[in-house]
């Protein structure tokens, strides 16, 4: 028997798995390179070069990209920076993956990075990195809406779905090239020493066959002048950064489920019109995950009877996702770090940066409640001769409530990638993703021993409920069995039980919603505990038993 039936279009989290890998390795200083005094700064860059789905496994292989910078025992006390790359080969349990799996999302972490003299000319270097994949599989939900016109005597039970549609799934990069020139009153260029560049303040918006990203890059330099003035330098700046990409099927009306990730940068110095070293030349990348879900609704059929023909029914439990929030926030973090006895006092700060760290979220009554941290590193000169660059690193709290309603608090997690929760009344699963940006940071001297650090935080998150929902597939009709029609009382006095519907009232008696609703003057089908009925069972079914 033919059905009207629609097919939604979904995306759902299957599988899941993660690791963490340690890398350990020792560097030796190149010959060309002055002795080891003291580290100074070190950072870590996760580069994952190829992701490979197996049998119940995920292999990926890639490097850590590890830029120090040191101090040399020389009694000018250079500076010298040293770059190393750690391969890693990494295979992990996933179970249900299959070999050429599409849809996997893979995130890394650098959990904690040591870099330590062994001796002058060799250092210790020891990486914790954490990786995390996730599989979104797109399906299609199929569901009856409307039963064939010819059963006689029909009556079917509808209900109201909403749901999201996932209408776009793609990855695209923006690649930013930017020129900075040096101010009047700064020397030349001969060597950069070390470079920062942070994404901050990064926000996406839809438009007809396009994204907008908007944000700005953070730039900060060290370098030696030129070979007049061999002075130490910096350069600060803030680099406003505005790109679009064609993405076929947006629009503003979607609802995003964006992840915006610098993936790699480099700073190189370049000559201006007049030949002279006074530029620096950016070159980055924007990677970003798209996900756009439209939202729609139908009128799915859940059941159907006839007094007349006896009709089984095909049905299947199917799962959809509805939107519980999408929202935007900010909070603020701000704390004090002070110099410990074996850092040299502060003269003149340099160069702050941060990372925002997720360490813990819990869900609350109509939201959830993030607890997290700021590593900070701030680099300054001191007045000390024989340590001049030094480097105070510390962690700056938060805490923060991002409004979720209709979550209940009966459940905990960690957001750093999307996880299953349980809500409220329906006990249904959710699901979401926690991202965030750092929009400001700042760092003021107290006093010579202490700084002040002052940070915004955005946070980005998009929960979605998953349900399930009993769905008629095929509708097979026959003749009622004569015993079972004549075991039901031509006419019955009912009173009316907790949780009883007159529909539901109808099927078990062989009649119909409005025969019942005539037979008893009702004016709707409202009915409560307690209600009085007469049910008389339908004459055409009757006449067909005889």
């Amino acid at each position: 028997m033919n059905l009207l039936m629609k097919n939604i279009h979904m995306c759902r989290q299957t599988k899941h798995g993660e690791t963490q890998l340690t890398l350990d390795e020792d560097l030796n200083v190149p010959d060309i390179r002055p002795d080891v005094e003291l580290i100074v700064q070190s950072r870590g860059r996760i580069v994952v070069e190829h992701t490979r789905a197996e049998t119940q496994k995920l292999l990926v292989d890639g490097f850590m990209e590890v830029g120090i910078l040191y101090m040399d025992n020389t009694t000018e006390r250079q500076l010298h920076r040293l770059n190393t790359k750690l391969p890693f080969d990494e295979a992990f349990s996933m179970d249900g993956l299959e070999p050429g799996q599409e849809g996997i999302r893979l995130r890394h972490e650098m959990e904690d990075l040591n870099v330590s003299l062994i001796n002058s000319r060799k250092l210790a270097i020891r990486a914790l990195v954490s990786l995390d994949a996730s599989v979104d599989e797109i399906y299609d939900l199929s569901a009856a809406v409307q039963a064939p016109e010819n059963i006689p005597s029909l009556c079917e039970k509808t209900q109201k779905l909403e749901f999201l549609q996932l209408e776009v799934r793609n990855k695209d990069i923006l690649r930013l090239k930017e020129d900075v020139q040096l101010p009047s009153n700064k020397p030349d260029i001969r060597e950069i020493l070390w470079e920062d560049v942070e994404l901050r303040s990064c926000r996406t918006h839809l438009a007809d066959g396009k994204i907008t990203v908007r944000g700005s890059l953070f730039l900060f330099v060290l370098y030696h002048a030129d070979a007049e003035n061999e002075s130490l330098q910096w350069l600060e700046q803030s680099i406003p950064v505005e790109g679009e990409l064609a993405c076929s099927g947006c629009t503003a009306e979607l609802i995003p489920d964006i992840e915006v990730t610098l993936a790699d940068n480099s700073v190189t110095a370049k000559e201006d019109i007049d030949g002279e070293l006074r530029t620096f030349h950016l070159e980055g990348t924007l990677e970003l995950a798209i996900r756009l879900y439209g939202t729609d609704q139908a009128e799915i059929l859940t059941d159907a009877y006839s007094p007349e023909k006896d009709l089984e029914l095909v049905t299947n439990d199917e799962a959809y996702e509805t939107l519980i929030v999408r929202n935007e926030s900010k909070c603020k973090a701000q704390g004090k770090l002070r110099i410990q006895s074996a850092k040299p006092r502060i003269l003149q700060l340099m160069h702050s940066s941060g990372s925002v760290r997720i360490d813990k979220t819990e869900i609350v009554p109509d939201g959830i409640k993030i607890q997290g941290a700021l590593p900070v590193s701030i680099l300054y000169i001191s007045p000390d001769d024989t340590q001049p660059i030094a480097v105070l690193e510390g962690s700056v709290p938060f805490s923060h409530i991002a409004e979720a309603q209709g979550i209940a608090n009966n459940t905990r997690g960690n957001a750093r990638i999307p996880e299953v929760f349980s809500l409220g009344q329906t006990n249904a699963p959710c699901r979401y993703t926690l991202t965030t940006n750092l929009d400001q940071l700042s760092a003021t001297m107290a006093d010579s021993e202490e700084i002040e650090v002052r940070a915004s935080i955005g946070l980005n998150l998009f929960a979605v409920r998953t349900d399930t929902q009993r769905c008629i597939h095929e509708i097979h009709e026959s003749d009622y069995d004569p015993e079972r029609l004549e075991a039901v009382p031509g006419i019955t006095g009912y009173i009316v039980q907790e949780g009883d519907t007159l529909w539901d009232i109808a099927k078990e008696y062989f009649s119909t919603p409005a025969q019942i609703m005539e037979m008893n003057g009702l004016i709707s089908e409202q009915i409560k505990k307690g209600d009085c009925l007469i049910l008389m069972k339908n004459v055409r079914l009757l006449k067909n038993a005889v």
